[in-house]
């Protein structure tokens, strides 16, 4: 690792035209070949700060310099040619192209200047998957393509731009145990080749795995710069959040009762022709939390929109307390008790638009106590969204002030205290940590266990292995659309284990996995 700084920012300042000051005199200095994390709670600056550095957003005030040189990144274009390229941490890529026409996008090869020269994508996308050691199927359709390999596409696509410094916005998130060491390897592989790596996670135990030194950030100022040898995860967290965090999960010993969810034999295949949903059936008991591991992709998202009627299944049941809720509008899904906290909060999560009290009440703003004839009783409104903001640790200005505008932990809080504080019966958590910070997480988690020790019902779907083995009572596992593993509990479970099972290397018989399809 080379001594030599690849970028510097000094004195960054932003501050947004409503005034939200994102970053205050922030300063990031990283080494040419190597690994260094970007860490911080939501709402710290990262994503501002990094969003300055690939030109999608400009400083108020400091200056940037990338080799030696003071530059002014007015867009990406301008970032990409000074070497940096990002891959975000949703995938930028176009489900319908190949793989090989997905990488040369924007810069695609033509026969005659006007069609795309089909085989000089594939040479290319064939030359710098061999030169990185990033293998790659230049011919498939990124539709049908596993999330591992969509993520080794994102970072070809930037090399093949010509980047020399990478930007890595939660490359983990979705990816299994064994994926995630060999992304591991392939980011080492580039580092000693010389290439420099802004590493953003959440996760602490891959901060001190892969990464070299650390810049965290609280409350958009610098805290400081670490060897990440000399640091824990304790220590980490302790600066993100300015407190100790507790990471293991207490939890009493699940004493399920009677099933409130039943599913059975549910079939769907999407609009590609791919069955998503392949004879699905298990249930769900008050009083535990069942979860749900798997490569995204293999139906799980298929499976919350079919519980939550977003799609129409072709085939099988879902039932309630007994009773038939399939098809059922959402509205009447919330009047039976169900409540969602969706994998994307923006899209389905929020009105970003809208303030918090619009936002944290919307499921019940026809009620009785809300309402003064043909008016809204503002008061009890208010009362009761500052009761929430308070019992839910919402950071924010007031409850007038728009969700949007929030940090992507407290954005997350605000739906869960929606979802939480309604009477919940049963409880659906889909990813319900991905993207937010440890102070956030710590609380979520401590919410749903204490909900489901109060004999709520929830299915929690997640691409963290860790929470959903810590969280779990039992635990059923995905791959291909069907439940190819069920665990009676998690004790005992390595992620090792759990990866071959959502990589489709290994299947329990039958018997097993009716324990839970079939009581």
């Amino acid at each position: 690792m080379s001594e030599q700084l690849a970028i510097q920012m000094k004195n960054i300042t932003k501050i947004y035209p409503n005034g939200v000051i994102a970053n205050k005199e922030v300063e990031l200095n990283v080494r040419q070949g190597e690994i260094h994390a970007l860490m911080g709670e939501n709402g710290a600056g990262k994503s501002t700060l990094v969003k300055m550095l690939f030109g999608l957003e400009q400083p108020t005030e400091g200056e940037i310099i990338v080799n030696q040189e003071t530059v002014h990144l007015a867009s990406p274009q301008v970032a990409i040619s000074k070497g940096i390229g990002m891959v975000h941490q949703h995938f930028m890529l176009v489900p319908s192209l190949s793989v090989a026409e997905n990488i040369v996008l924007g810069m695609v090869p033509k026969k005659s200047g006007v069609f795309i020269d089909f085989k000089k994508a594939i040479e290319i996308t064939q030359e710098y998957s061999e030169k990185y050691n990033l293998p790659v199927d230049p011919m498939a359709k990124v539709v049908a393509i596993p999330v591992g390999m969509k993520q080794k596409v994102e970072i070809l696509k930037a090399l093949v731009r010509g980047a020399k410094i990478l930007i890595l916005d939660e490359p983990t998130a979705v990816l299994t145990t064994q994926e995630t060491k060999e992304l591991f390897s392939e980011l080492i592989a580039l580092k000693n080749q010389g290439f420099t790596i802004i590493f953003i996670s959440h996760k602490l135990n891959e901060i001190m795995e892969i990464t070299d030194r650390m810049t965290i950030l609280r409350g958009g100022k610098s805290v400081g710069v670490y060897e990440t040898k000399d640091t824990s995860p304790e220590i980490i967290s302790r600066l993100m959040v300015g407190r100790d965090v507790v990471f293991a999960v207490d939890k009493d010993k699940a004493v399920p009762k009677e099933t409130i969810l039943k599913v059975r034999n549910l079939k769907y295949i999407n609009d590609w022709n791919k069955k998503m949903l392949d004879d699905v059936s298990f249930s769900v008991r008050k009083g535990e939390i069942l979860g749900i591991a798997g490569v995204e992709g293999n139906g799980q998202k298929e499976l919350v929109d079919a519980l939550f009627n977003f799609i129409t299944v072709d085939s099988g049941t879902i039932e309630l307390n007994g009773e038939s809720i399939k098809n059922l509008s959402q509205g009447k899904l919330r009047d039976k008790h169900i409540a969602l906290v969706p994998e994307d909060r923006m899209l389905f999560g929020i009105a970003a638009d809208a303030s918090i009290k619009e936002n944290i009440l919307s499921d019940r703003s026809d009620e009785k106590r809300y309402n003064k004839g043909p008016l809204f009783d503002m008061q009890a409104i208010n009362k009761d969204t500052n009761q929430l903001i308070d019992d839910f640790v919402i950071k924010c200005n007031s409850l007038e002030q728009n969700v949007g505008m929030l940090s992507g932990g407290n954005i997350q809080k605000v739906v869960v205290a929606r979802e939480f504080s309604n009477n919940p019966e049963f409880i659906i958590a889909d990813q319900p940590t991905r993207g937010i910070d440890v102070g956030a997480t710590e609380f979520i988690r401590k919410k749903l266990v204490e909900l489901s020790r109060e004999g709520i019902g929830v299915l929690l779907i997640s691409a963290d292995l860790n929470e959903v083995m810590e969280l779990s009572d039992s635990l059923i596992i995905m791959s291909g659309g069907k439940i190819v593993a069920y665990f009676e509990d998690t004790e005992g479970l390595s992620d090792l284990d759990m990866g071959r099972y959502m990589l489709g290397l290994a299947k329990q018989d039958d018997q097993q996995i009716r324990k839970v399809c079939y009581e």
